[in-house]
């Protein structure tokens, strides 16, 4: 799911790296929306507020906007920086690093809710807009720029121009290909969804809060964990069957 990479990720490593990124993007996005009413997982809104505020001349109350898309830059920033610069060592699972970022963020944010009143709302905006912008870079890194989890803006249009394409006899020799595409959209608006739900009923519900950052870094952090799990057994079978022959 995180070490497949270019001719040998599959459909199948997509769909299971896509399920759990955007499950978890979808908490994170109902989260900060209910804590601070503010969109935590794209800039698109901040950028048209930002622009508002610039045309009226009002820098000083645009600096925030530009704060928030600042971070989200950083975090995609970071996140490609990490797996670049450790790219070449073979025995690391480079996107470990930027998901591990992501995880004591979310985490840190969840934990200091409990301990401390939170007097700088914006500061906790900007620290999940660095989180998910490093979460959107190493899944656009990880599937060569075919999973994005963060946002669906581009995804319905992607979806649509799909769906439109299986209506033409011409594009035959592509349907299968587009009905994998069609696919692994759909499991990221549904997960989006689910994540979204899932987020409100423990942030309202069960009164958890920013607690809740803690349940999707958890999420995160099983992933992690069955992936390197698989990976470590996959190998020993491997070596297993090799001595055997």
């Amino acid at each position: 799911m995180f070490r497949h990479q270019g001719k040998s990720r599959t459909l199948k490593h997509n769909l299971q790296i896509a399920t759990v990124l955007s499950f978890v993007a979808g908490i994170v996005n109902v989260t900060g929306f209910l804590a601070f009413k503010q969109l935590t997982t794209n800039v698109t809104g901040h950028f048209a507020l930002f622009m508002s505020d610039v045309a009226e001349f009002k820098f000083w109350k645009g600096t925030i906007y530009f704060l928030y898309i600042f971070s989200f830059l950083f975090g995609s920033f970071l996140s490609s920086y990490l797996i670049e610069k450790y790219k070449e060592n073979k025995r690391l699972n480079v996107f470990v690093i930027p998901t591990i970022i992501e995880c004591i963020i979310l985490i840190s944010i969840g934990v200091l809710s409990n301990i401390i009143e939170i007097e700088f709302p914006n500061l906790i905006v900007c620290l999940l807009l660095v989180a998910m912008g490093i979460q959107n870079s190493f899944v656009t890194k990880i599937s060569n720029a075919i999973v994005r989890t963060t946002h669906l803006t581009g995804l319905f249009t992607d979806l649509g121009i799909d769906i439109s394409h299986l209506l033409f006899p011409k594009l035959l020799e592509q349907r299968d290909k587009l009905k994998e595409n069609i696919k692994l959209r759909l499991y990221i608006i549904s997960f989006f969804f689910v994540g979204g739900l899932v987020g409100v009923i423990f942030y309202s519900n069960f009164q958890l809060k920013l607690n809740t950052l803690i349940f999707a870094a958890l999420i995160l952090l099983l992933s992690l964990f069955y992936d390197d799990f698989r990976y470590s057994l996959i190998k020993t079978k491997r070596k297993y069957k090799q001595r055997n022959l």
